[in-house]
């Protein structure tokens, strides 16, 4: 089994993620690849956040038109900061004989060895880290190979798709029409929970 991991705020998950989860699958052939919503990432505030259950449900509209594409709550079942050991290592034991890899953005891959025990990430996982275009390959091959000695580094390089989780819901407040860049369950879904319709201090919990 070649499973990716792909972790997130996912606040909603939209069209962008999923043509990334899609390239790296296909780029890595893949078995499978979980969108794995988190709790409360290290770097960002909990109070930007829908509710973990409405994320999670999104997660799985999102994965529903896709037999190898699964949400996944572990981080969202724990208490604290949704640090990537610590789901790296719950996936190496949960699949022992599989090879895992972390998809992650290249502004990610820059900060890499800031993370939390990132050295011991790379003994469980291979990393897939994500250039937008190609002057940002090069740049990010300097990256990667310094960090080869510590474990495996794919590079890819993905079109960029854009749009953010920031400008829908901010589409959303404005009653704007957002619904090309997001799967058709999940603006019904959004629509019926009256998610991210004020501001963020009446949706957050």
């Amino acid at each position: 089994m070649r499973i990716g991991l792909f972790g997130g705020s996912f606040n909603p998950p939209h069209n962008g993620h999923l043509h990334l989860a899609r390239s790296v699958h296909d780029a890595l052939a893949l078995d499978e690849v979980r969108l794995i919503p988190a709790k409360q990432p290290p770097h960002k505030s909990a109070a930007a956040y829908a509710p973990a259950q409405d994320r999670l449900a999104m997660c799985r509209l999102a994965a529903a038109a896709e037999p190898w594409l699964f949400a996944d709550d572990f981080e969202l079942l724990q208490d604290g900061v949704s640090y990537s050991y610590y789901t790296v290592t719950h996936f190496a034991k949960q699949f022992p004989d599989a090879s895992l890899f972390l998809l992650i953005g290249g502004d990610m891959l820059r900060t890499f060895t800031q993370w939390y025990r990132w050295q011991e990430i790379l003994q469980h996982t291979a990393l897939a880290a994500i250039a937008r275009e190609p002057e940002e390959y090069r740049e990010l091959e300097k990256c990667a190979e310094n960090l080869r000695q510590y474990g495996k580094i794919h590079l890819l390089n993905v079109e960029a798709f854009p749009i953010s989780s920031t400008k829908i819901r901010e589409d959303v407040q404005k009653r704007r029409n957002n619904s090309c860049y997001l799967p058709e369950n999940i603006v019904q879904y959004i629509n019926e929970r009256n998610l991210y319709a004020g501001s963020d201090a009446q949706w957050s919990k």
